[in-house]
């Protein structure tokens, strides 16, 4: 059966996910070119990533067809949180500020992050220790706007220790230690957490909101690049709390909006977003792996779900 492909306006950090997602769900056509540089994409394949990128393309083969862009009525605006507040202020303030190469720069680091075991392996590790500095600054915060946006369904440490589990044994808190692009990561989490906890929502947003917009489908793309049977090394993206992502994100939405900030505040917000995305490009940028081999292995996966081959 084919694929259903919709579009979704979305910020930049977010459309990233979709991206990725969108170029393998709907069929890649991807090849190794003869000395081809491990770091750089085939021409064709980037432009048609950042294509959707900029069209905030995304994937769902069990997605309901939504209906063709229009321009937002005030009611239309009314009933989308997206469309108002800091919610917009953020997708808006995101989703331009970063250049073809930025952009091209996550999306290849996701690619070589997907093409070894090990690449993936020190990809988790590091969003372990992220993650547990993000939630450790939440548990501890007074801040009432970051309490307001901290769901339980959310948190991803528990299932990243499940991850580091499979791929490093049960004596894994001895063995894994944080790259040098996590520490900066971590290090910025912590300083704002203690300075300007108020900014920890730019972490909630771009972090959260992308692993819960894509997750589903980068964590599938993953265990087909590695061959991994469903949920190895791979439940960091599974929310199995959340039944309905698109409720879910709407509720998170107007809880933002109704965020009592000043202008500074929300303002400095949209800024620390844009920083988390050049923090999360530090973190793909130090993994070694050839994005061209996970390419190759998901044509092929893709290619026998077609003709029926298990």
């Amino acid at each position: 059966m084919k694929s259903m492909c919709r579009r979704r306006p979305t910020s930049a950090a977010l459309a990233i996910a979709f991206a990725v997602a969108h170029q393998a769900s709907c069929g890649v056509d991807a090849f190794v070119a003869p000395g081809a540089g491990i770091a750089t994409l085939p021409p064709s394949f980037s432009s048609r990533l950042l294509a959707s990128v900029e069209d905030a393309t995304v994937t769902d083969s069990n997605a309901a067809p939504i209906e063709e862009k229009r321009e937002p009525t005030s009611a239309g605006i009314s009933e989308n949180p997206r469309k108002a507040g800091l919610a917009l202020m953020l997708d808006d303030g995101t989703r331009k500020s970063h250049s073809m190469a930025e952009n091209t720069a996550f999306v290849s680091g996701f690619f070589k992050g997907i093409a070894t075991q090990s690449a993936f392996a020190n990809l988790v590790t590091s969003l372990y220790f992220v993650y547990q500095a993000m939630e450790n600054e939440f548990e501890n915060s007074s801040d009432a706007s970051v309490k307001a946006l901290d769901y339980s369904e959310l948190r991803r440490v528990n299932t990243l220790e499940k991850d580091m589990e499979f791929f490093y044994g049960p004596e894994w808190a001895s063995i894994i230690a944080p790259s040098a692009a996590a520490k900066r990561y971590v290090a910025r989490i912590q300083e704002i957490g203690k300075s300007e906890p108020e900014l920890l929502i730019a972490h909630q947003y771009t972090r959260y909101l992308g692993d819960l917009f894509g997750g589903q489908m980068m964590g599938g793309m993953a265990s087909k690049s590695l061959g991994l049977e469903p949920g190895q090394g791979t439940s960091f993206y599974q929310f199995d709390d959340i039944t309905d992502a698109k409720a879910f994100i709407d509720e998170w939405y107007t809880n933002l909006n109704e965020l009592d900030l000043t202008s500074k505040q929300k303002e400095a917000i949209v800024d620390e977003a844009n920083l988390v995305f050049a923090l999360n490009i530090e973190i793909l940028e130090e993994l070694e792996g050839s994005p061209f081999k996970a390419m190759l292995m998901l044509a092929i996966s893709a290619f026998k779900e077609k003709i029926g081959f298990q």
